[in-house]
């Protein structure tokens, strides 16, 4: 690759958590071209140094330029997939061919498809090296340079077993309040993501009934042991389901107004019909998306997932938020002891 791009960062979306990437990437003088679907948008961030569409209040560093021409990210070395999950694989189908490393940064399942990101991303780009950043994090404090820690699972391609791929990434994206942890575990980082959107939202859903704290700590407890539960049985590693990318990031997005699916859900509780809050919504709430397809793939492998099944008829108009509730809450009373059980069949030593 041109040894001229080395420095140079990619960042195809421009949305809140690709502008608040860019401005983590750039606050050691690094340049980042932030990649915009609508190219006012791009010329906005260069014009006024801010992205006030989705990250206002934010003062953008200056080796932060944003293009609409998808051709100025040919030849980088690193390039970090930040769009909507369900837009993923038309998005870099119309991106220039890339062999560097590809870092989804995107949490969800193709609804149409059940492919992971990283599977999107390798059929859309074959000579890329994939790699998936997740874990707990809200786009406004990373942009604020606040304590964040991560999993970076890197892919490592045909010829090594990802660390040397985390050899070449971790420098990139380690700062001193900015720390990526290592794992190989793809798959499992990328589960963690997705069903956790589904979580938070019925999460939201017990904050709008009003069903107090008990009941979100309980929803959060046996909804891990879904995500343990689906995670094992598509390969992941017990490890990565217990770490950032799973449990911290279920707990973060279980717990604020801050994370979107979580708002999502409230408003449902509340009272307001899935079509009203979409589309009074300028971001995408991945949980919405991917509820049906996560309770579709635990179904086709006879995994238990009430919650997901739950979220899943909620978000389509079968039942009320109301009788979403009532439906778990009598469901069979059963053994805690999945959740041990589950995790005892992973890789923990």
């Amino acid at each position: 690759m041109s040894a001229g791009h080395r420095d140079t960062i990619g960042v195809i979306g421009a949305g809140a958590w690709g502008t608040a990437l860019a401005q983590m990437l750039a606050s050691d003088g690094r340049e980042v071209v932030v990649w915009a679907r609508d190219a006012g948008l791009a010329r906005a961030i260069n014009e006024t140094r801010a992205n006030s569409v989705y990250l206002p209040g934010v003062a953008l560093h200056p080796t932060i330029r944003a293009t609409g021409i998808a051709g100025d990210l040919a030849g980088l070395d690193v390039v970090l997939v930040v769009t909507p999950a369900q837009a993923m694989a038309g998005v870099l189908d119309a991106m220039p061919d890339f062999a560097g490393d590809l870092v989804v940064c995107a949490k969800g399942i193709e609804a149409d498809s059940g492919r992971t990101m990283a599977d999107v991303a390798r059929a859309a780009k074959p000579r890329a090296t994939i790699a998936v950043l997740s874990g707990p994090t809200f786009a406004h404090e990373v942009a604020a340079g606040l304590p964040t820690a991560v999993t970076l699972a890197c892919d490592g391609g045909a010829f090594d077993d990802g660390w040397a791929q985390w050899q070449r990434l971790a420098p990139v994206f380690a700062k001193p309040w900015f720390r990526p942890y290592f794992s190989r575990d793809v798959i499992g980082a990328e589960i963690g993501g997705a069903v956790k959107n589904v979580l938070a939202l019925a999460c939201g859903v017990v904050e709008g009934l009003g069903l107090g704290q008990n009941a979100r700590a309980a929803l959060i407890s046996r909804g891990f042991a879904e995500m343990v539960r689906f995670g094992l049985a598509f390969g992941a590693e017990a490890e990565t389901l217990t770490g950032l990318s799973g449990l911290g990031d279920l707990v973060l997005t279980c717990n604020s107004l801050a994370s979107r699916n979580f708002a999502f859900g409230r408003a449902l509780g509340e009272g307001a019909a899935v079509s009203d809050v979409l589309r009074g919504r300028r971001t995408v709430v991945e949980g919405a998306h991917t509820a049906q397809v996560v309770a579709d793939l635990a179904r086709a492998r006879a995994i238990a997932m009430p919650i997901a099944d739950a979220v899943a008829a909620l978000v389509s108009g079968a039942v009320s938020a109301t009788d979403m509730a009532s439906a778990l809450l009598t469901r069979p009373l059963r053994p805690e002891q999945d959740v041990r059980s589950a995790i005892g069949m992973g890789k923990m030593t």
